[in-house]
């Protein structure tokens, strides 16, 4: 169990630490979601390897018929429905094409910056650490916190911060927010491919292996 007072790492570090494709990939989406570091995003890649994990493990259980599995893979369905990394409708199948983005894009500090609230995603950050946010009618202070679809449309300035007044000269710029996100969507694009070269590069050593093995 461990001592209570020093909690356990809850996601998985890199495999390979100097893969110089992954290591861009990865610094490009920190600043594309100003995320305070790489940190950030082994969480995320911890929680998408786990919902794949339990996508494959129900795929399998299904096809040997077991009832069970049937009533796991809805409620599985419907939590990644819930939290938005999945539209109605979806399968299992959905689960393991989803990217570490759909659950950055969940983030509160990329949704604040989304519904045009702060003019520059580290200054989405910056509002919610310092208590300028509210959701379901209390404030909060955690940028990583995951948003569902259902609190999503209570996102809003808190009511007694300065930023409610539309004058504040902090306020978000329509063109400040178009940059930003074409620099994020420009970094997912790029992780993407790295994430395509480290998988082809990954088989390539797979079938090397078994050649050798083989011989």
């Amino acid at each position: 169990m461990g001592d209570p007072k020093f909690s356990r790492k809850t996601y998985d570090t890199p495999s390979h630490p100097w893969q110089g494709e992954r290591i861009k990939a990865e610094l490009e989406v920190v600043r594309a979601f100003g995320l305070k570091n790489k940190t950030e995003v082994w969480k995320a890649d911890t929680i998408l390897r786990n919902l794949r994990k339990q996508s494959r493990d129900l795929q399998a259980r299904l096809r040997s018929g077991d009832k069970q599995a049937k009533i796991e893979a809805e409620a599985l369905l419907n939590k990644c429905g819930r939290l938005g990394y999945l539209p109605v409708g979806s399968n299992l199948n959905d689960i393991l094409a989803l990217k570490s983005e759909d659950v950055l894009s969940r983030r509160l500090q990329t949704i604040v910056f989304e519904k045009g609230l702060a003019s520059t995603i580290r200054q989405a950050r910056q509002m919610i650490v310092h208590g300028h946010i509210f959701m379901n009618g209390h404030r909060v202070t955690v940028p990583g916190y995951l948003v569902s679809r259902v609190e999503e449309s209570s996102i809003e300035y808190n009511p007694v911060s300065p930023y409610t007044d539309e004058m504040h000269p902090m306020r978000v710029s329509a063109d400040q927010a178009a940059a930003s996100a074409a620099v994020r969507a420009k970094a997912v694009a790029e992780q993407e491919a790295a994430d395509a070269a480290a998988a082809k590069a990954d088989a390539a050593e797979a079938g090397i292996t078994a050649e050798d093995g083989v011989n």
